[in-house]
């Protein structure tokens, strides 16, 4: 087994997510992972984070499916109705891509 989200392992943003969210809220999934969660919880291999309107504001919501632990970031950017609802960061143990859900391959 690998160690899920290991800072020092290539890092990608899909298609999909480069073309509807600026670099710093990629920037801002990264640093979530690295510097919130990494270390506080086990994580697995798929993360899930809703992008929410707070005040104007961005609001980062982290969940994973089978745990209770959720956390609300609020980030200094403004947001947009053209960003995406949500977000997956997903490692599949050599790279870690931030992915739009309909560019999960389904099996």
């Amino acid at each position: 087994m690998f160690e899920t989200f290991d800072s020092k392992k290539s890092r990608y943003a899909s298609v999909g997510v480069v073309s509807s969210l600026p670099g710093e809220l990629i920037d801002s999934i990264w640093y979530i992972i690295d510097l919130d969660l990494k270390g506080l919880i086990p994580l697995d291999n798929i993360l899930s984070f809703d992008l929410i309107n707070n005040d104007g504001h961005v609001t980062m919501h982290f969940s994973q499916e089978g745990s209770e632990v959720e956390m609300g970031i609020d980030l200094p950017f403004g947001y947009s109705y053209d960003f995406p609802q949500e977000v997956y960061a997903y490692d599949d143990g050599s790279r870690q891509t931030i992915l739009l859900p309909n560019e999960i391959r389904q099996r």
